[in-house]
């Protein structure tokens, strides 16, 4: 009996509670063309019947559908799927996502392929779209857009990540200690390491989290979390884990427990941490307000061409983001998000 070939691609998939999104997203990658690919999914301890629903579909799929069980965590998930996996490059996949171009995959690997023949460490990432019908409200375009720039924080897992086992051997595993923000860490390792590249492909992911939480207190949360990482308080972040609910249990996010939660960690901290942990929040908030100015270039239209800004983000970078670039540009910043931060708290319920 002949081998089966091997895969050129691997794609991992963590799930939990997902039953009702096996069956599309399985559908979308059969619809994919010019690859050979396997699927895993790396399943956390689901109570609900993703993985019947996975079994039931696996012999009608036009690719190997391997099925994997382990503890919850995303990470861990990830790690578990990228160990199982038999092909050389791996794509690691949210599974509210999809690709509508049929040839997707086979441009993408085509384009990494390409990338590598430089003798670079690269990985690929999707362009992203929110699946709307119809016109995109403003925040997900502009959030769509800002995730096609090659600056820090702007990579994240729904944009997929592809890349070579190898790389994924040096800038990996997932960080399984973490509750949340395993891709940011992993995407930031390899703008460290390598670069990134934009794939000449879009993704499709769906915004029901934020739809189910609210849009505004979620990337809240998310600014907050991130801020965290990116200073290194990664005790904070895990006092905050509960705030990242699973999304078959997402409804109205309220700020105030977690503010409240952040808060009294902040307090059992030693006075001269604390005000390390400011001065290093304002130079984190100072260092992103580009954001500003690429959300007026959003606005009004003016990006020039995917993954670059516009007139605004260009006079930002030329002008007032050398201005405030210095102690005193973090010391306004840090005092701001310090008021913020009180007043919001004063005003919580």
């Amino acid at each position: 009996m002949p081998c089966e070939p091997c895969p050129e691609l691997s794609v991992v998939v963590p799930v939990y509670n997902e039953e009702g999104n096996v069956a599309p997203f399985l559908a979308a990658l059969a619809r994919q063309q010019g690859v050979r690919l396997e699927v895993i999914l790396s399943d956390g301890a689901s109570s609900d019947r993703t993985l019947r629903s996975a079994r039931q579909l696996r012999d009608g799929l036009p690719f190997p559908l391997t099925l994997l069980e382990g503890s919850k965590g995303r990470g861990g998930q990830l790690n578990r799927g990228a160990e199982a996996a038999r092909a050389e490059t791996l794509l690691f996949l949210h599974i509210d996502s999809s690709l509508e171009d049929p040839l997707a995959l086979r441009k993408a690997l085509d384009a990494l392929r390409e990338a590598l023949r430089s003798g670079e460490k690269v990985a690929g990432r999707f362009a992203l779209r929110f699946g709307f019908p119809g016109t995109t409200p403003l925040p997900y375009r502009f959030y769509g857009a800002k995730a096609a720039l090659d600056r820090p924080g702007c990579t994240h897992g729904d944009q997929g990540f592809l890349l070579r086992r190898d790389f994924f051997a040096q800038v990996g595993p997932f960080d399984s200690s973490l509750p949340l923000m395993e891709d940011t860490f992993l995407a930031e390792r390899v703008r460290r390491e390598g670069r990134w590249l934009l794939l000449p492909a879009t993704i499709t992911t769906s915004p029901r989290r934020f739809l189910a939480e609210g849009l505004l207190p979620r990337q809240t949360l998310n600014a907050i979390l991130m801020n965290l990482a990116h200073i290194g308080q990664l005790s904070l972040i895990r006092c905050l884990q509960t705030s990242y609910r699973s999304q078959d249990a997402a409804a109205r996010l309220k700020l105030s427990p977690f503010l409240a939660s952040l808060h009294r960690a902040m307090g059992d901290l030693d006075a001269g941490e604390r005000r390390r942990l400011w001065c290093r929040t304002g130079a984190y908030v100072r260092a992103n307000a580009w954001q500003i100015a690429f959300f007026l270039d959003v606005v009004t239209g003016g990006l020039r061409e995917e993954g670059r800004g516009g007139r605004f983000l260009e006079l930002y970078d030329r002008f007032l983001g050398r201005l405030i670039d210095n102690k005193g540009g973090d010391l306004g910043a840090a005092l701001l998000t310090w008021l913020w931060f009180r007043l919001t708290l004063l005003a919580a319920p």
